[in-house]
């Protein structure tokens, strides 16, 4: 019989001192139990053989798909905006913290390692987008993009599918707002400038910890800290509005590096920030738990009680993690040291204002001249 597919390994005793284990390297998740909807459950089981070989890497795959409409309405009073664009569906980022990964459920598919591995691509986003943006029915308000997952990952090199949408927005001058861990960004750099010259666009690098070791660890296939406090110096100094986002804090994990991460950030060129404290959303709460135990054993039982003293004693309760009003201690003392920082270095909030009097339908350049 075939060795587990999903064997143990030693974990990292010594957090911050080496790469995580490995079960799937340059993976985030640790294995890839069954979405919710599923009627049949996997569970990997040792058959006793205990060889050494490595296993087979896990290999990316993207599928095309053909979408009706590209632009997500939202209803939420937790979020500034209502609506948003996913150029791709699942991410190759693998951050474990993810809390876009109980989506793939939604499709057969696990929230663990089929999220970062099974992506679902969308070459027809900037053509949709073209026809929804010049329908006569559209009311224009700004378009949010990298809210869930992130649109400069690995599979963009190939697709340029956020170029594309860029093109599109550009043409119509349609306020937009990017986030994103990837320094790729800066390929667009040509069209971002176009836009930011005419005040619609805001871009934000995402940096969760300044140590790469453990950003390898959190976040295996996004760009390295340095790479994306890069990619804002390049953004700011072409003009383009860029912000650092300290998200998600931790708590016991990179918390402590929150100060750090807006004096960085700051000394790149961003001018405004933000940050999120940790969510974890159905199957997103077992997956990070599997993580903690693996990479930071020592410590994964406090790290887990201040997560759910934020959340009202559970793993994730949204009435309390996202209230407007803190209730816990450590979320008001998280708060309050990014406000003190924040106001220190000058950095203003991440909702910066984006001109909407812009906007504009194209007219089509067509081979016949208008009589008119």
């Amino acid at each position: 019989m075939a060795r587990a597919a999903f064997r143990s390994r030693p974990p990292l005793r010594r957090p911050k001192e080496g790469l995580p284990p490995d079960k799937e390297k340059g993976r985030g998740a640790k294995s890839n139990a069954s979405g919710r909807y599923e009627k049949l459950a996997r569970e990997a089981a040792s058959d006793g053989w205990d060889l050494e070989e490595e296993a087979a890497p896990l290999k990316t795959e993207v599928t095309v798909e053909s979408p009706r409409r590209i632009i997500n309405y939202v209803d939420s009073p937790f979020v500034g905006f209502d609506r948003s664009i996913n150029p791709i569906r699942g991410c190759e980022h693998g951050c474990i913290y993810c809390f876009a990964r109980p989506t793939h459920a939604y499709y057969g598919l696990s929230p663990g390692l089929d999220f970062e591995t099974k992506l679902f691509a969308k070459p027809s986003a900037a053509a949709l987008l073209r026809r929804e943006l010049s329908a006569k029915s559209y009311a224009m308000r700004h378009i949010a993009i990298g809210t869930n997952t992130d649109p400069y990952q690995p599979a963009e090199r190939r697709y340029q599918i956020m170029r594309g949408l860029l093109e599109v927005l550009r043409d119509f001058r349609h306020p937009v707002s990017i986030l994103t861990k990837s320094q790729l960004i800066t390929r667009d750099l040509d069209i971002l400038k176009e836009m930011a010259r005419l005040g619609v666009v805001r871009t934000m690098l995402s940096v969760t910890t300044l140590d790469a070791r453990l950003a390898r660890a959190m976040e295996p296939r996004a760009s390295t800290p340095k790479r994306r406090l890069e990619a804002i110096r390049t953004l700011a100094d072409a003009g383009v509005p860029v912000g650092i986002m300290t998200a998600p804090m931790i708590p016991g994990i990179n918390d402590e590096e929150l100060e750090a991460l807006l004096e960085a950030g700051k000394e790149a060129g961003a001018a405004f920030a933000g940050y999120t404290i940790l969510r974890l959303p159905l199957e997103v709460a077992a997956l990070f738990r599997e993580w903690l135990e693996a990479v930071f054993p020592d410590r994964a039982g406090k790290v887990m009680r201040l997560i759910r003293d934020m959340n009202g004693g559970r793993d994730y309760d949204v009435n309390w993690s996202r209230a407007s009003e803190l209730r816990s201690v450590y979320a008001k003392l998280i708060a309050e040291r990014f406000k003190i920082q924040a106001r220190k270095l000058g950095l203003g909030a991440a909702n910066s204002p984006l001109r909407h009097d812009l906007f504009r339908v194209p007219v089509e350049k067509t081979r016949q001249l208008s009589l008119f």
